[in-house]
């Protein structure tokens, strides 16, 4: 076997050192195994893996790339690598692999050493470190600020659900978001994107806005927030629900259309996801009213809610057709899925709701937004601290690859 050598640099970066040293090995006909290049604050850091053929003249290499390095005023640093050790990185690369990205407004020392310390617990190595958020000021944060860390882990987890409950609890104690995945062939090539509306996509529960002007708030609202966290069955609180808006007059949905907030990072995912060519969906147990407004305002491709009746101009009580409730949404997204050509694993869902659990569970990627505790525990993934467009950093997608916010929406 060939003489092993592991070879890094650090130091000052500066244009061409990578070609300079690589040029130095070709001289000696070395074959690189393994690169890695990382630049922080102009600081480089290179590790190459090395293959020495036998009779390479291993004195005059290290002495050209010694004069180099002192030249450009970097420090080397020269190990062999024994033969059982490149054979046991070499059968690694078999192993599984995962991602755990770390959500937040800021990161902190803190947290980095809580989550590396529930790896390290659980014997699984770290890869690679990549930050995906943009480079944030010194001081105070902006208004909406986002950070985000990348974990590229390798190694067999021998208690999955351990280590899960470990991530979680870090989570909560820190009030950060660890979203955990496998790194399969399918993460980065998601396709379509189902969204419920009210409370994710909206900072609202539309029925409970009408109600409101309605004169039965209150009564509504108790209803909902039962439905919603999975108390009651959602078709019959939903009838029932709606049947309190009898009388109602049709202007009173025209205002509360024009009172919706987006959610925070709503605009920016969405212009997002369409210039990288995905398919979006609202499937609402809201109105299709509001969705058929939100679907023009954001583009949105496709859209399925429940039909409000109207009749001279004055809601009725009642709604027409199948109401659109949790089995119905995870029926749509099959639908969708079909009508796509796509795998369901290439599908992402979004949702806070008990409703929304049938079509989370289903999905390649099932994200619980801001949701009620019920389905923050039951969905694989969960997003509390950042807005909707912290979705594009579960699918490895970094800030310096997303459009300008000022151009979304």
């Amino acid at each position: 076997m060939n003489a092993i050598t592991l070879l890094t640099l650090s130091g000052e970066d500066r244009p061409g050192i990578t070609a300079a040293v690589t040029e130095i090995l070709a001289s000696h006909g070395v074959n690189v195994l393994d690169i890695g290049q990382a630049v922080i604050h102009a600081t480089l850091s290179m590790g190459l893996l090395l293959e020495l053929p036998e009779g390479a003249n291993r004195s005059a290499l290290v002495a050209a790339l010694q004069g180099f390095a002192a030249d450009k005023g970097l420090q080397l640093r020269w190990q062999d690598v024994q033969a059982n050790s490149y054979n046991s990185w070499v059968e690694a690369q078999g192993r599984p692999r995962y991602i755990t990205t770390l959500l937040a407004r800021k990161i902190t020392a803190d947290q980095l050493a809580r989550v590396t310390a529930v790896f390290a617990r659980h014997d699984i190595g770290i890869d690679g470190i990549t930050r995906l958020s943009g480079r944030v000021p010194v001081g105070e944060l902006p208004p909406q600020s986002k950070a985000c860390v990348e974990f590229t882990l390798r190694g067999p987890l021998h208690d999955l659900t351990a280590f899960r409950r470990e991530l979680l609890e870090v989570a909560s104690e820190l009030d950060v978001d660890l979203a955990f995945q496998e790194d399969t062939m399918y993460r980065r090539n998601r396709r379509l994107v189902a969204f419920d509306m009210d409370s994710t996509l909206i900072e609202a529960e539309v029925i409970d806005e009408l109600a409101r002007l309605a004169g039965v708030g209150e009564q509504v609202s108790a209803i909902t927030e039962r439905a919603m966290r999975g108390e009651l069955d959602f078709q019959a609180s939903f009838r029932e629900r709606v049947a309190l808006l009898r009388g109602l007059s049709e202007t009173a949905l025209e205002e509360v259309a024009r009172g919706l907030r987006i959610t925070e990072g709503a605009e920016h995912l969405i212009a997002t996801l369409k210039a990288l060519g995905y398919r979006t969906a609202i499937l609402s147990g809201g109105f299709t009213y509001f969705a058929r407004g939100l679907q023009e305002r954001l583009g949105i491709d496709y859209v399925h809610a429940n039909d409000l009746d109207i009749e001279n101009g004055v809601v009725t009580g009642r709604v027409s057709g199948e109401i659109v409730d949790g089995q119905r949404k995870a029926a749509l997204l099959r639908e969708l899925a079909r009508r796509e050509g796509i795998d369901l694993q290439q599908v992402i869902a979004v949702g806070d709701g008990a409703n929304d659990l049938p079509m989370l569970s289903i999905a390649g990627l099932g994200v619980a937004f801001r949701a009620k505790p019920l389905v923050q525990q039951s969905a694989e993934q969960s997003i509390s601290t950042l807005g909707l467009d912290a979705i594009l950093y579960l699918l490895g997608i970094s800030d310096r690859y997303q459009p300008p916010r000022d151009s979304a929406g």
